[in-house]
C-alpha cells in the first residue's frame, strides 16, 4: 500500500524517483514488478469490440458509493441521469490513460453531454507520483477535468522520467501554474491525507484493488473497456 510520505518528502522525492521504482502495473497486488519489465507508461492495443456485456464482478450499494468522502466528487453530467459511472483511477496506469484517450471522448459525446450518464472520477493512486498528479487536478479547481486529461495524454512524457518533479511542473506551467503555486500544491499535506484518504475508503469500503475500475448503476467492472463494451452495459439501463 501508498506508503507516508512527509509534507516536504512528496515534493522532494518526485526528483529523487527513479524510473524502476515506479509501478507500470495498474494494480497493487503486491507483486513487485522486475526492474527491467518497468518501462514507461504505453497503452494497450484496443481490444475488440465485444457483442455483448462484460459481465459484472460484484455489486455495490450505490448510496453508500454516492456518500460524501474526504473530498468532493468530480462530475461531469447531471445529477438525475439514469446511468451513474464511478471510476477509480490512478493517474501513472497505461490502462486508465489508454480508456482517457480511446473511450472516454466518446463516452462522453454519448451519453454525458446528453444527459444519460455522469461520470465521477476518483482518485486511486499507487505511488507518490500519482498522488502528485491528482494534487496538482485538484489544485486546477475547476480546470480538474482538461487537467486530468492533459496528464494522461502526456503520461510517457512524465511517468518514468529521470526528473519527474521537473517534467510535472512544465507540463504544469502550461495550464496555469507557476513555480510557486506548483510548489504550494504539492506541499499541502491536507490535500494529499485527503486524496490518500479517498484511496483508502476506495480499497476498504468498495474492494478496489485495480485500475480502473469502474461501477456502473452498482455494479462492478474492472479493466479499460471499450466504448462497445459501456455501450452494451448502458445502453439496456436507460
Amino acid at each position: 500500500m501508498i506508503r507516508s510520505l512527509s509534507r516536504r518528502n512528496l515534493l522532494t522525492s518526485l526528483a529523487a524517483i527513479p524510473a524502476v521504482a515506479l509501478l507500470a502495473a495498474c494494480s497493487d497486488s503486491g507483486e513487485k514488478a522486475e526492474a527491467q519489465d518497468v518501462k514507461p507508461a504505453a497503452p494497450e492495443p484496443a481490444k475488440p469490440a465485444a457483442p455483448a456485456a462484460a459481465a459484472a464482478q460484484g455489486t455495490v450499494d450505490m448510496a453508500a458509493l454516492l456518500k460524501p468522502g474526504a473530498l468532493p466528487d468530480m462530475q461531469l453530467g447531471k445529477d438525475d441521469a439514469k446511468v451513474t459511472i464511478v471510476e477509480y483511477a490512478s493517474m501513472t496506469c497505461p490502462h486508465c490513460a489508454h480508456f482517457a484517450e480511446t473511450t472516454f471522448p466518446e463516452l462522453k459525446t454519448k451519453y454525458i453531454d446528453t444527459g444519460k450518464a455522469r461520470y465521477i472520477l476518483r482518485e486511486f493512486p499507487f505511488d507518490p507520483s500519482a498522488e502528485a498528479g491528482f494534487m496538482l487536478a485538484r489544485c486546477s479547481k475547476d480546470n480538474y477535468f482538461p487537467m486530468v486529461d492533459v496528464l494522461f495524454r502526456q503520461q510517457a512524457n512524465w511517468v518514468g522520467v529521470n526528473n519527474i518533479k521537473d517534467a510535472l511542473l512544465q507540463i504544469a506551467k502550461l495550464a496555469g501554474f507557476t513555480q510557486e503555486s506548483f510548489e504550494a500544491c504539492l506541499t499541502d499535506q491536507k490535500l494529499l491525507e485527503d486524496v490518500r484518504s479517498v484511496q483508502k475508503r476506495g480499497a476498504d469500503e468498495f474492494k478496489v484493488d485495480s485500475t480502473p475500475t469502474f461501477f456502473i448503476n452498482g455494479k462492478t467492472y474492472k479493466g479499460a473497456m471499450s466504448i462497445a463494451e459501456m455501450s452494451a452495459i448502458i445502453d439496456p439501463l436507460l
